[in-house]
């Protein structure tokens, strides 16, 4: 019933669509229903009249005939066309609702699931939820009007043989009900494998780079055909089931007209029943067993519909780790003061990533974090903008716990430079802009000036209109860096967080991002992550994160003649050009 309110809360910005919608439905019902009626009354009636007045009627019922049609003209035109326009509406809402979300999950969400099972989320499992908005109600309420009616008529025709194809309907429903508890659990498996298809499509064509860089072709192959004959699997199953489905309801319409002859021809040879209305009710049959067709096939759009939408609100219900606490207010008036106290910090309750860091960083401090991999430093500074929250002490910003502030206050105030710099399928201008999406155009430029890339821009055809390419494959690794380093110059942040920005890149554009990085330092509270320990000599501080800790602070000269873990990777990556003497040590 949980899911039902929450499909039923759909429908309520079209409820005006829908309710005319069911109004067309009715009176297209009432059209076909009333045909064979209507047959019957003639064949009754008017057809045994004299020619004149046969003719004198027809002059009458043709235009009122014509007129029946044109209105089930319309109210068939507006059941398919707006009846359509209203699910396409509704699985927009619902796509715009999920996106949203996901946009709102935290990263502990996207660690644990993939690209492209929700990709199928968000495309083909709401195509079928669409079909069964629009298709569902009025299919059930068309049928049931059809049935309904029928039975009616049929009943004021002949109630013992009504009665019997009553009995023959009710087996066809307990049939039904059986077989559909079965495809229910089939379509959800159905949805699982396609997903699996995507998910292996989406992590194959992302790393094609690396595939054919190993020459991997037949290994991505060999996996994909295993997602896909999973999936093929799946859909066997389905089929099989469906073909029983089918099969048996069509037997069970066949019996319903070899109950009309059987028993009519006995009620017709016992006389309570006339060769005339013996036809009619044939057509009635037809119109009786038509709906039960159309829910039949509501049954398989029900199982395809209600097992998307299923998935698609698990995802809807995920609360996001990470969200505004009741009363959390706004960063203002930023200094940069930045405080570590008593962190520490694991992943779904394993073994603790980080232990009891204590960390002040003054404001306008660059203060910079090494260690060996998987020491946690890159953890650390996603506890600053909230990426992940602590699991005890806190995180400060200006003295303010950053799990009581608002997260785009949060946010707005720190910028990010990482080492996989993401680029959107777009252009130069439109990757600068996505610091400031109100830029001008003069700030874009402005800030491809202040990080070094604004000659290089406007040496290309198409200068800030050039496209970049999927993930920016157009430009070299230092260029996606500078204009990664534009972006966050366009958000002019208080304070910086750099990941390590500098490690991919040759020596040249190393030195090259490396000043536009020290211009963009200036005068903002900064973090940095570096393996490059040329790179941060010049920090206020150097931090060493070691075994889940800080084990060393202090400045470069400190931390050399301490002859620590700092002095050991600095001898290692300079081959002792400045180690300090053993007095010193």
């Amino acid at each position: 019933m949980s899911l039902f309110r929450k499909f039923i809360g759909y429908y309520h910005p079209y409820r005006a669509i829908f309710f005319f919608d069911l109004l067309c439905a009715v009176v297209l019902s009432a059209i076909d229903v009333s045909f064979p009626q209507i047959l019957r009354w003639l064949m009754n009636g008017l057809f045994r009249l004299d020619t004149a007045a046969l003719l004198s009627g027809l002059r009458i019922l043709a235009p009122a005939l014509l007129i029946m049609y044109l209105v089930r003209f319309g109210c068939q035109y507006y059941i398919t066309s707006w009846g359509h326009i209203m699910g396409a509406r509704m699985e927009s809402n619902m796509r715009q609702d999920l996106f949203n979300h996901y946009q709102r999950l935290s990263f502990s969400y996207y660690d644990r699931n993939n690209t492209g099972e929700m990709m199928s989320k968000l495309v083909s499992d709401l195509f079928d939820i669409s079909e069964l908005a629009h298709h569902g109600p009025e299919n059930i309420f068309i049928s049931f009007l059809k049935i309904i009616g029928s039975f009616i008529l049929m009943m004021t025709i002949n109630i013992p043989m009504t009665l019997i194809l009553t009995g023959v309907t009710l087996l066809m429903l307990f049939f039904s009900l059986y077989k559909n508890k079965k495809m229910r659990a089939i379509f959800l498996d159905n949805r699982k494998k396609i997903a699996g298809v995507n998910a292996q499509v989406q992590d194959s064509l992302a790393g094609i780079r690396v595939v054919k860089s190993f020459g991997n072709e037949e290994l991505e192959q060999r996996k994909f055909e295993d997602s896909n004959l999973r999936f093929l699997d799946s859909k066997v199953s389905s089929y099989r089931i469906m073909g029983s489905f089918r099969a048996g309801n069509s037997f069970f319409e066949g019996m319903l007209y070899l109950t009309v002859l059987v028993c009519g021809g006995i009620f017709v040879a016992r006389g309570s029943l006339s060769v005339t209305d013996l036809a009619v009710y044939a057509l009635y049959i037809n119109i009786f067993v038509n709906p039960i067709d159309v829910l039949v096939e509501f049954t398989e759009m029900f199982q395809k519909g209600y097992s998307g939408f299923r998935r698609f609100v698990e995802v809807l219900e995920t609360d996001p780790d990470i969200k505004d606490k009741p009363g959390a207010k706004d960063l203002a008036g930023i200094r940069g003061d930045i405080e570590y106290r008593d962190v520490s910090f694991s992943y779904d309750e394993s073994e603790k990533v980080l232990k009891r860091i204590n960390l002040h960083i003054r404001p306008g401090q660059t203060v910079a974090l090494v260690g060996p991999s998987g020491g946690g430093k890159t953890t650390l500074c996603s506890l600053l903008p909230r990426f992940y929250d602590v699991t005890s002490g806190s995180v400060r910003i200006d003295g303010s716990d950053v799990r009581g502030l608002r997260l785009s206050s949060l946010r707005n105030a720190i910028g990010i430079v990482q080492q996989d710099v993401y680029m959107f399928t777009g252009s130069i201008r439109s990757n600068i802009a996505y610091g400031k999406p109100d830029a001008t155009d003069e700030e874009i430029m402005e800030a491809a000036r202040s990080a070094g890339i604004h000659d290089f821009i406007s040496s290309l055809p198409d200068g800030y209109d050039t496209f970049v390419g999927e993930r920016g494959t157009r430009l070299s690794g230092g260029q996606k860096q500078r204009i990664a380093i534009a972006r966050v110059f366009l958000k002019n942040p208080p304070i910086l967080i750099l990941d390590e920005a500098t490690s991919a890149l040759d020596n040249e554009s190393e030195r090259r991002v490396q000043e536009s990085l020290d211009r963009l330092a200036k005068n903002r509270t900064t973090i940095v992550i570096a393996h490059r320990l040329s790179t941060i000599r010049n920090a206020d501080r150097i931090v060493v994160i070691a075994d889940h800790g800080i084990a060393e602070s202090g400045t470069h000269g400190e931390l050399l003649r301490k002859n620590g873990i700092y002095a050991k990777y600095y001898n290692m990556q300079f081959d002792g050009k400045e180690k300090v003497p053993a007095a010193a040590g």
